[in-house]
């Protein structure tokens, strides 16, 4: 990761523009403080199997579910970042058919997930809080945790708040699962334990 003090609003849009044609690239902005982090291919597998996982969440519970990837998400003139992964769930709807996400007036995704193997996420933390996401999946190679936005922080919780008895063991054990019997396998196993928290549509 390279970390740059003294950055001003101007070159952070300069540089995302430069490295548009390198989309593995995640950059994030912090009233000057710019981070600059290449995925590796563990990184890259883990935030793989997350998304996977939610996919199959939102087909079983019947839940809508727009994946926006490591859509950078900005708030001019102060902070940026891409996440690893995010999602809109609630708020699906509002964001079907756009080309971009303007914060000013679009809300922000629900999920957002953080890989920590070559990198921590913990300093983007106040950016996404400032944007309002109200829920993080963090990995950090042997333990996900889940937390929930309250009163501008973020606290751990056991539960998602957009997929119902989701626990972030159940994630855990997945993931786990995936590092020794293949993403395939840990996700038919995956399925297998979410039936019996079906829920109808929200409407």
């Amino acid at each position: 990761m390279l970390r740059l003090d003294g950055v001003s609003w101007d070159d952070y849009e300069r540089l995302l523009d430069e490295l548009a044609e390198w989309p593995g690239v995640r950059v994030s902005y912090h009233h000057g403080r710019l981070e600059i982090m290449s995925p590796t291919f563990e990184h890259e597998q883990y935030k793989s199997s997350i998304s996977r996982m939610a996919h199959i969440l939102s087909e079983v519970m019947d839940l809508p579910l727009e994946a926006a990837g490591a859509t950078t998400y900005k708030q001019e003139p102060f902070q940026g970042s891409e996440p690893d992964e995010s999602f809109y769930v609630k708020n699906a709807h509002a964001i079907i058919g756009k080309s971009r996400i303007d914060l000013s007036v679009d809300p922000p995704p629900d999920i957002v997930v953080e890989v920590d193997i070559t990198n921590e996420s913990l300093s983007k933390f106040p950016i996404y809080a400032a944007f309002g996401v109200p829920e993080i999946w963090r990995y950090d190679g042997k333990q996900v945790e889940i937390y929930h936005l309250v009163a501008q922080s973020y606290v751990t919780s056991e539960e998602s708040l957009s997929f119902p008895l989701l626990t972030a063991q159940a994630m855990t054990d997945f993931l786990e699962q995936s590092k020794t019997e293949g993403q395939s396998v840990a996700l038919v196993s995956f399925r297998k334990r979410i039936p019996a928290r079906q829920k109808p549509r929200q409407r």
